[in-house]
């Protein structure tokens, strides 16, 4: 049989997802394992989401919608850009998709050509650099590190742009470091893709979940010159624990939004109606909710950094936001757990698991091959267990 697409076989499963299914199998299996490896809050959808839902349910409202959302949702999205972040969109420039994975997607989809290069920061969410493969771009991974607390300088974005390059993707708050970037910082990254005429796309999905009273910066809100080249992904999955719900949005200049939603009608179509409902209220009904979830999630953060920084082997920065920190390992490569040599990310995580029982994910997929990923989306409770058990495990390592 003739093979199947190079660009297909070229894209690697999600190592996040990976683990977080094999967490679930364990657990099925009435294994006791405690599990940090799924970006998805842990609290239940609201009650007022979860009944605007009901009643569009019983009003009817389970016919096909336009194919980039419902106009009462894209007005829904522009309402709460301006409160939050202080930006003016229309409705035109808003296409909803099933979730914001699903809008990196298609935005990559809208700019990139073959050979295109897009250039990614690392540690980066594990799905960028497989979206641009799959779009036939060419991912240039351009390293942070821990001592710039995994930010990009504008020294390092220029050098890493090319006569081929078409966008570069900013993640903040980070997944998977936590970090993000000031207004100032903002500025000195927007000016070089401005010198040098790349797109921007800004993924700020965890825009609500920042913590120690810093202030969140969307990178379109620095000027109409940033705003003209940028495409913003957001969603509801996070801030609002409505994961398995599968809304995301982009904002752009409406000349990208036409492209993304042109490819949208031909492909997957509008998400579920009923979730588009939904998202309605979680973004124009009460907010209260999600700062209850930051509340919780920054004394889980506080919780946990606190104990693996007094551990020894491992170490952490403290995340500004998000729900993920990054645990340096590097003390312990070359040093055993049991008859296991611990030579890399992997290695780590797989012996934790199968002998600590706790599920964490390996920096290799997000090119951070010197850490561990844990989300603190879980409960005190869980988190608790959770370092207990790798303070015994990190007792079993030997030199």
């Amino acid at each position: 049989m003739k093979p199947l697409s190079t660009l297909a076989e070229a894209v690697h499963a999600s190592s996040t997802m990976a683990i977080d299914s094999m967490y679930k199998n364990m657990k099925a299996q009435g294994i006791d394992v405690v599990g940090f490896g799924a970006g998805e809050p842990d609290f239940p959808t609201p009650d007022n989401i979860k009944e605007a839902c009901i009643r569009a349910l019983a009003e009817n409202k389970t016919k096909y919608t336009p194919a980039s959302g419902i106009i009462e949702l894209k007005q829904a999205v522009c309402q709460r850009m301006k409160e939050d972040c202080g930006l003016d969109y229309t409705p035109s420039q808003v296409v909803i998709a099933s979730g914001a994975k699903h809008n990196v997607y298609l935005t990559v989809r809208a700019l990139v050509n073959p050979g295109d290069e897009v250039v990614i920061p690392a540690p980066y969410w594990v799905s960028y650099s497989e979206i641009v493969r799959m779009c036939g771009g060419v991912p240039v991974i351009a390293q942070t590190r821990e001592k710039d607390e995994f930010k990009l300088t504008p020294q390092e974005l220029d050098e890493a742009i090319t006569d081929n390059t078409k966008c570069v993707i900013f993640n903040a708050p980070s997944n998977p470091t936590g970090m993000m970037y000031t207004r100032k910082e903002l500025r000195a990254l927007a000016d070089v893709c401005i010198a040098r005429d790349v797109y921007i796309i800004a993924d700020e999905i965890y825009y609500k979940l920042v913590y120690d009273g810093r202030e969140f910066v969307s990178i379109a809100a620095l000027g109409e010159d940033v705003k003209e080249r940028t495409i913003l992904i957001n969603g509801v999955s996070k801030s609002y624990a409505m994961t398995g719900w599968r809304i995301g949005y982009s904002l752009a200049p409406e000349h990208i939004t036409k492209v993304m939603s042109n490819y949208v009608s031909h492909s997957t179509a509008a998400p579920s109606t009923l979730s588009q409902w939904a998202a309605v209220e979680a973004l124009t009904g009460p907010q209260d909710t999600v700062e209850t979830m930051r509340q919780a999630f920054e004394e889980r953060r506080n919780y946990m950094v606190d104990r693996v920084n007094a551990m020894e082997l491992v170490s952490c920065l403290k995340p500004e936001g998000a729900f993920y920190i990054m645990m340096n390992i590097r003390k312990v490569f070359g040093k055993k757990c049991g008859d296991v040599v611990i030579d890399s990310c992997d290695t780590f995580a797989a012996q934790l698991l199968e002998k600590g029982l706790v599920a964490v994910v390996p920096g290799s997929g997000f090119d951070a091959p010197n850490y561990v990923r844990w989300s603190y989306a879980t409960s005190l409770e869980n988190i608790k267990e959770g370092m207990d058990r790798l303070e015994k495990f990190l007792a079993t390592i030997t030199d």
